[in-house]
C-alpha cells in the first residue's frame, strides 16, 4: 500500500547546502546534488545543528554486499555517574548504565547536565586543538618563508656583491668609451643577470604574497568558525535541559506538520505495526526528521498513532479482498453446509455461536433475512435426509432380496451376520431400523408365499397379495407412534430430573438464605432497636418498613427468638454500666442506699434506658448489694482455705492430750536428743485468736467485712471449728 504524501507546508523549508531543485519530464520536481553525485525525488531536509561530539568525520566507504553489523566504536566515561556514551561505527550514540547493563538511545534525565558539561568540555578541548594546529601552520609558514629569504641571501652571495659605483661607471665607461667591444659585451651580459635575477625574485615574491593572502583568508574562515561554535557553546549553556537535536528557527513547523514528516518516516522505513517501540526505533533514529517533534513522549504517541492507523489500514484491505474475491451470500451457504448437520439445530444457538463470524454478519441486511435462510436450509437437509433415507431402506430390501436368506421363519441375528460387509448395510443408521425393515421384508415375503395357489387349485382360487403401499403406510405410522412415544418418555424423564434438580437447589438455597437471614435480621435489630424496655408488639410496624424484616426468610418464633435475645443483651449492657455507677459511689458493702447521690443516678443514661423509678433503683441496688455480699463471703473463705498459717493451728488445736503417751516428739526445733519433748496442744492454745487476726488483717477479702467484726470473727471460729486433727507420726520409747 503506498505511503501516503506528507502534508504540503506553507513555506518549504531551504534545501540543504549542495543541493538543486530541477523538474523532470513529466513534471515532477526532483532534487540533486553535484557533490555526491546522488538524486532523490524526497525534499532533503536542511542539517539540524548538533552539540559538537568527537565523531569522526564521514569517510566514503565503498559499497559493500553485506552491510556490516553495528558495532561500538568510541566508549567515553561520563563524570561523576555509572553511565558510558558509546558512539558506533554507524555513527549513532546511544548511552549505557555500568552497573544496570541497560542502554537508551536518548539522554537520560539524571544525566543530562552531566553530558551537557562533557560535551562543553569536549567542544573548549577541540576548539583549543584548532588554535594551536593554527598556531603551529601559521609557525610553519614563516619557518618556510625565512628559509626562502636565506636562500635568495645565500645565491646573491654566491654571485658576488654588484656595487652601484661599478654600475655606474661601468655605463659611463660604456657610454664613453663605444669603441671597445669586449667591454660592451661583459656589461650585457651583467645586465641579462641581473634582470634574471629581479625576475626570480618577483616570482618568489608574488607567490608568497599569494599564500600570505590565502592563509588570511583561511585564517578568517577559521576564525568565524570559532566563533560560531562558541556562539552555540553559549546558546546551549543558556537552554540548559533542551534536546540535543533542535529545529532551526529558519523552519518554521507547527506539532501537526512535524508529527505528519514523522509519520511520513515511519512508512517509508515500512515500520512493523505489530512491533514495539524499542524494537523498530534503531530503525530510524537517525534519521533527520526523527528530531522534528519536541521530546520521546511526542514521538511515541505519534509511533502508537501510526501503529494504530496502520494496523487498520492493513486489516480494511484485507477485508477489501476478501469481499472482493468471495461472494457474501455463497459464503454464508457454505457456512450453513458445514456447521448445521441436524434438522433439530436451533436458530438461536447457532445465532450466538455464529455471530461474531465474517461469513454469517457478512451477507443478508438483517438477523431476520439470515433466519429465514437458515430455516429454508433446514427443510432442505430435512428432504435430503429423507430421500436418502428412501433410497437406504430400498437398497436395503434389494440387499435381503439379492442373499436370499430373508426367508419365512429367519432369525434377524443370524442373518445379519452375513450382511455387515456390505456398503447397503450401513447406509441404514439404526440396528433397530434395520430389524423392523428385515421383519417388514420377511412379513411380505410369507404374504406372497401363502397367497401363490397350490399345483391343484385353479388360478380364479389364488388371493390377491397385499399391496406394498399399505405396508409403507403401516410401517410410517408404527415409526410416527414410536418416535410420539420415546419423545413423552424422554419429556417425563427430563421432567423428573429437572424437578429433583430444582428440589436440591432450593434446599440448599433455603440452608444458605437461613443463615444469611439470621445474619441480616441481627443487623437490622441492631440498627432499630436500642432501647431494651420495647416490646415485639410494639417495636413490629417500625421494622415492617424495614426490606430486611419484609424479605427475611426466618419463621416467626425465630424472629421472636432473636428479639428477645437482643433486647436481653441491650438490657444486661444498661444493667452492667449501672452497677458500674454502683460501685464508683459505694465501695463499701456497709453503704446504704440513702448515701447514694439518688438525683444523679436517676437521671443517668443507664437508669433512663432501662426505665426504673426510684424504688426500682433501690430494689435494684439491694439486689446487687446481696450479690456482691455473697460473692465478698465466698472469697473470704477462699481467703482461710489458702491461708496456711490458720490451718496449720487450727488442725494442731485439734490433738487430745499428748498423742498415744501424752507426749510428742518435737523434731522441728532442731535438736537431736531424743529426750526432749513438747506438748502440742500447750503450744496450740497459745496461738489464740488474736494471732490469728493479726496475721488476717492485711488481707482485703477480710477489711471488706469491718462493718461486722462480730460476724466475721464467728465465722472465723466456726472455719475452724471444723478442721480436723492432722494425722501426725507418733513415737513410742523403747522400754
Amino acid at each position: 500500500m503506498a505511503a501516503l504524501p506528507p502534508p504540503p507546508f506553507a513555506i518549504p523549508p531551504p534545501l540543504p547546502l549542495g543541493w538543486t531543485e530541477h523538474v523532470g519530464p513529466n513534471g515532477q520536481p526532483y532534487y540533486y546534488n553535484a557533490q555526491t553525485q546522488q538524486s532523490t525525488y524526497v525534499r532533503p531536509l536542511p542539517a539540524f545543528p548538533m552539540i559538537p561530539q568527537a565523531v569522526a568525520p564521514p569517510a566514503a566507504v565503498p559499497a559493500q554486499k553485506k552491510a556490516k553489523k553495528e558495532k561500538p566504536l568510541v566508549k567515553t566515561p561520563i563524570p561523576g555517574t555509572p553511565w558510558l556514551r558509546v558512539i558506533t561505527t554507524e555513527g549513532n550514540t546511544f548511552y549505557t548504565h555500568t552497573g544496570e547493563k541497560r542502554s537508551v538511545w536518548t539522554v537520560p534525565e539524571d544525566i543530562k547536565d552531566a553530558v551537557e558539561q562533557l560535551e562543553r568540555e569536549e567542544a573548549l578541548k577541540k576548539a583549543e586543538e584548532a588554535k594551536r594546529a593554527e598556531e603551529e601552520r601559521v609557525k610553519e609558514v614563516e619557518r618556510i618563508q625565512s628559509e626562502v629569504r636565506e636562500m635568495v641571501g645565500k645565491r646573491k652571495a654566491a654571485e658576488g656583491p654588484v656595487p652601484m659605483d661599478e654600475v655606474v661607471v661601468t655605463k659611463k665607461a660604456k657610454v664613453d668609451d663605444e669603441e671597445d667591444g669586449e667591454d660592451e659585451d661583459e656589461d650585457e651580459d651583467d645586465e641579462e643577470e641581473e634582470e634574471e635575477e629581479e625576475e626570480w625574485q618577483r616570482e618568489a615574491a608574488a607567490q608568497l604574497a599569494a599564500e600570505a593572502e590565502e592563509e588570511k583568508k583561511r585564517r578568517e574562515e577559521e576564525e568565524k568558525r570559532l566563533e560560531e561554535e562558541a556562539k552555540r557553546l553559549k546558546e546551549a549553556e543558556k537552554q540548559k535541559g533542551a534536546p540535543q537535536l533542535n529545529m532551526p528557527s529558519r523552519v518554521d513547523l507547527s506539532i501537526d506538520e512535524a508529527k505528519a514528516l514523522f509519520k511520513t518516516l515511519l512508512r517509508e522505513k515500512n515500520i512493523n505495526p505489530l512491533h514495539p517501540w524499542d524494537t523498530s526505533l534503531p530503525l530510524f533514529v537517525s534519521d533527520p526528521r526523527y528530531v522534528l517533534l519536541p521530546s520521546v513522549s511526542a514521538r511515541r504517541e505519534a509511533f502508537d498513532e501510526y501503529c494504530r492507523d496502520r494496523a487498520r489500514e492493513l486489516r480494511q484491505s484485507k477485508v477489501k479482498v476478501e469481499k472482493e474475491t468471495l461472494d457474501p451470500k455463497q459464503e454464508f451457504d457454505r457456512l450453513l453446509k458445514d456447521e448445521v448437520k441436524s434438522t433439530r439445530t436451533s436458530w438461536t444457538e447457532w445465532r450466538r455461536q455464529w455471530k461474531k463470524d465474517r461469513r454469517f454478519y457478512g451477507w443478508g441486511r438483517d438477523d431476520r433475512e439470515r433466519e429465514k435462510r437458515f430455516r429454508d436450509y433446514l427443510k432442505e437437509l430435512g428432504e435430503q435426509k429423507r430421500a436418502a433415507a428412501k433410497k437406504a431402506e430400498a437398497a436395503f430390501f434389494a440387499l435381503l432380496k439379492e442373499s436370499g436368506l430373508a426367508n419365512p421363519g429367519a432369525i434377524w441375528v443370524e442373518i445379519k451376520k452375513h450382511l455387515t460387509s456390505d456398503p447397503r448395510y450401513d447406509a441404514v443408521g439404526s440396528s433397530s431400523l434395520r430389524e423392523e425393515l428385515f421383519n417388514t421384508y420377511v412379513k411380505a415375503g410369507a404374504s406372497d408365499v401363502t397367497a401363490q395357489p397350490s399345483s391343484g387349485d385353479p388360478p380364479s382360487q389364488a388371493q390377491p397379495s397385499p399391496k406394498p403401499e399399505e405396508d409403507e403406510e403401516e410401517r410410517e405410522r408404527r415409526l410416527k407412534e414410536r418416535k410420539e412415544r420415546a419423545v413423552k418418555e424422554r419429556e417425563e424423564k427430563v421432567k423428573a430430573q429437572r424437578t429433583k434438580l430444582e428440589a436440591d437447589i432450593d434446599r440448599s438455597k433455603l440452608s444458605l438464605n437461613k443463615e444469611e437471614g439470621e445474619l441480616e435480621f441481627r443487623t437490622m435489630l441492631t440498627d432499630a432497636i436500642r432501647d431494651p424496655q420495647v416490646t415485639w408488639d410494639t417495636v413490629q410496624p417500625q421494622l415492617q418498613k424495614d426490606p430486611r424484616f419484609v424479605n427475611s426468610p426466618l419463621p416467626l418464633n425465630q424472629q421472636l427468638h432473636i428479639f428477645h435475645s437482643h433486647v436481653n443483651a441491650l438490657r444486661g449492657k444498661h444493667l452492667a454500666n449501672l452497677h458500674a455507677l454502683f460501685a464508683s459511689h459505694a465501695p463499701a458493702l456497709s453503704t446504704p442506699f440513702t448515701a447514694l447521690p439518688v438525683a444523679s443516678l436517676v437521671s443517668s443514661l443507664p437508669v433512663t434506658k432501662l426505665g426504673y423509678s426510684v424504688d426500682q433503683l433501690e430494689r435494684e441496688f439491694e439486689k446487687w448489694q446481696r450479690e456482691r455480699t455473697h460473692e465478698a463471703r465466698l472469697a473470704f473463705d477462699q481467703m482461710l482455705t489458702e491461708n496456711a498459717f490458720v490451718e496449720f493451728w487450727g488442725r494442731l488445736g485439734k490433738i487430745g492430750g499428748k498423742g498415744v503417751d501424752e507426749s510428742i516428739k518435737y523434731d522441728d526445733i532442731g535438736d537431736d536428743n531424743e529426750e526432749d519433748q513438747v506438748d502440742m496442744k500447750v503450744l496450740a492454745k497459745s496461738v489464740d485468736m488474736k494471732e490469728i487476726i493479726k496475721v488476717l488483717k492485711n488481707d482485703k477479702r477480710y477489711l471488706v467485712f469491718d462493718h461486722v467484726s462480730e460476724q466475721r470473727e464467728q465465722w472465723l471460729r466456726e472455719y475452724l471449728s471444723q478442721l480436723s486433727a492432722p494425722t501426725l507420726s507418733v513415737h513410742v520409747p523403747e522400754k
